[in-house]
């Protein structure tokens, strides 16, 4: 079996930017989303590292919604898959140059949730069954 899914939960560090694929011209949208660790060191004390995540979100409906909903400072749920790019960068100039290869990890997001309390979430849409009292899942809204 194989299984290449991501769950983070953190907060936005920048506006959602928009972008276009230099390969293919498909458009999509980049974020920055922070999470934090945090445990007791050997001297009993709190310690904490915050990990960066860059999350592109390639679906088009769900990228207009990450552009227009999400701000930097929101509390958001990010759910997809690891994606890698390797490059090369070179090093030094001259005979002796060589080249050394990066590779770098990012989310590709197939749910982006936002979890900020105190705002409004998207309206249900009206199903055959009647009105309901309960609020919809902010993922129905989310993952187009």
């Amino acid at each position: 079996m194989y299984l290449n899914s991501v769950t983070i939960v953190g907060f936005v560090g920048a506006d959602p930017e928009h972008r276009q694929s230099r390969n293919n011209g498909a458009n999509f949208t980049v974020l920055s989303v922070a999470t934090q660790r945090s445990w007791k060191n050997a001297q009993d004390q709190w310690s904490s590292k915050t990990e960066w995540h860059r999350v592109c979100v390639f679906r088009p409906r769900l990228a207009e919604y990450v552009a227009q909903a999400i701000k930097k400072g929101s509390h958001v749920l990010v759910e997809g898959s690891l994606i890698s790019s390797t490059y090369e960068r070179p090093n030094g100039k001259g005979k002796r140059a060589t080249s050394t290869k990066i590779t770098s990890w990012s989310i590709r997001a197939d749910a982006v949730r936002k979890l900020d309390r105190g705002e409004p979430e998207p309206e249900a849409v009206a199903s055959d069954s009647g009105p309901s009292d309960h609020a919809p899942e902010p993922t129905e809204a989310a993952s187009f």
